[in-house]
């Protein structure tokens, strides 16, 4: 890269140059114009987690009574799919479930299940959107690398549009009331902030 190139990149300040948003991404991913768009994806997708939550939480091997017998199964299976030539499940990440999964296997599956309540209860509602949806495709993630596809990508690839439309993804929710008072994106907030440095010269 060219020193030219370099001066361009940065301001005569010596601090990088903001580089604006295009339009269309501007209007896809910050304009409240199109939150009832992901009002629609939001919903779709927490349902997805809330009601696999619910299965979780009435089926047997989840909560209460034999907790965590489903999610060793669910374990168990995905190291043998790293075995073979062709393996489904990638070497670490089957070290991973061993090591890390199984001899917790009775915390992980109260991690599991209420993790999703939590993502799909954030999505419906819209609180914390962006988080939320991070949670769900980190979920969808593991999944996949566990070697279930189901409707995993599909959700993971919502999930990531809302990640870029998180300012407006719960605007039609109760982000629309959060994150005003933490001071983003719609307006400055109401928590207390740091009082600014005094760069007045001091007397010699």
């Amino acid at each position: 890269m060219g020193t030219g190139t370099m001066a361009k990149m940065i301001g005569r300040s010596g601090t990088p140059t903001h580089i604006p948003e295009p339009k269309l991404a501007r209007f896809l991913f910050a304009d409240t114009r199109l939150s009832w768009l992901w009002l629609i994806v939001r919903v779709y997708v927490g349902w997805q987690w809330l009601s696999a939550a619910i299965d979780k939480i009435q089926g047997p091997g989840w909560i209460g009574p034999g907790a965590g017998s489903a999610l060793q199964g669910f374990v168990e299976g995905s190291i043998k799919g790293s075995l073979g030539t062709h393996a489904e499940v990638q070497g670490w990440y089957a070290t991973l479930l061993k090591d890390m999964v199984l001899p917790h296997v009775g915390v992980w599956t109260y991690v599991v299940t209420f993790g999703e309540l939590a993502c799909g209860l954030g999505l419906i509602l819209g609180l914390f959107t962006g988080i939320a949806a991070f949670a769900g495709a980190f979920m969808n993630m593991n999944y996949m690398m566990a070697g279930t596809v189901s409707i995993n990508p599909i959700l993971l690839f919502l999930e990531l549009l809302l990640i870029l439309a998180w300012r407006v993804a719960g605007y039609i929710g109760l982000d629309f009331v959060a994150l005003p008072f933490l001071g983003t994106p719609w307006s400055r907030g109401r928590l207390p902030e740091a009082p600014a440095p005094d760069h007045a010269p001091q007397p010699v």
